[in-house]
């Protein structure tokens, strides 16, 4: 099973967490998330059996593509990037690698081209790793903000450790970590938050959930609730898993990072 199956919640289970301390896009950002997302879930049990479903398809499959909800074996090779240029390093799993895509139809390579087009002279590095948690990031996370330049890093990671059952504290303690280091380095942080399904129980789904405003919440870093709003359970924006969006809802993803990351370039 791959990692973004874990968005096919039922937004009625989804418990929210209040702080009064909140990066200032913060509470507009969880406020308008609560919102789009009952137009996006609105049947439990049809879900909860389209998440069954794909569980139990995916655990059960021998053919399933490499890298898909399984170990990230790969070479921990420096991207290539220019070096006069800021860069925006585009962290995460398959949704940032561009599982089943062209580099050219990757959301990073095309938030390049929409910064490119809108006049802002950042360099988009895509870190993404297929199958990849949150402790694969925190290894691999010193030699990417190693790069001469970054200035922002997108971070989104943690559906893995979802379909593995790592434990929240956990998870959260790696991303906690990764941001730290970025922000040791003076790298901005834009968190993309995710979702847990409610077969995961409620005390983890509530857990799971919180965890990731929680921590922009503790950084005061910006927050992106729900990377794949307007993408998620439409069938002509995804890919034939069901899963992963296609070239179209790929467009989409990027316009959704790129509305939170617009106002965190130097001129905007």
């Amino acid at each position: 099973m791959n990692d973004e199956r874990a968005f096919f919640v039922h937004r009625s289970q989804f418990i929210p967490h209040t702080s009064k301390n909140l990066h200032p896009n913060l509470t507009k950002s969880r406020s308008i998330h609560l919102v789009k997302m009952n137009h996006i879930i609105r049947n439990t049990a049809l879900l909860s059996f389209i998440f069954s479903a794909a569980w139990f398809a995916g655990c059960g499959s021998d053919n399933r593509p490499n890298g898909i909800g399984m170990p990230a074996n790969r070479p921990l090779k420096t991207p290539q990037v220019s070096v006069n240029r800021p860069k925006i390093v585009a962290f995460g799993d398959s949704l940032t690698a561009g599982f089943g895509l062209t580099e050219r139809e990757s959301y990073p390579y095309l938030l390049q081209e929409r910064l490119n087009a809108d006049g802002y002279n950042s360099e988009v590095v895509n870190a993404g790793v297929s199958g990849d948690t949150s402790l694969g990031g925190l290894e691999r996370v010193d030699w990417v903000l190693e790069q001469d330049g970054v200035e922002i890093l997108v971070l989104e990671l943690g559906a893995n450790d979802l379909l593995r059952g790592v434990p929240v504290a956990r998870m959260k303690a790696n991303l906690d970590k990764i941001i730290t280091k970025a922000k040791a380095k003076n790298v901005t942080v834009l968190s993309c938050g995710m979702l847990a399904p409610p077969t995961m129980g409620a005390e983890y789904q509530r857990d799971y959930s919180n965890a990731f405003p929680d921590l922009a919440d503790e950084h005061d870093v910006a927050y992106l609730p729900f990377l794949l709003e307007n993408v998620a359970l439409k069938r002509e924006l995804n890919q034939a898993d069901g899963i992963h969006p296609n070239a179209e809802g790929t467009r989409i993803m990027m316009a959704n990072i790129y509305k939170e990351l617009k106002p965190m370039l130097k001129g905007s």
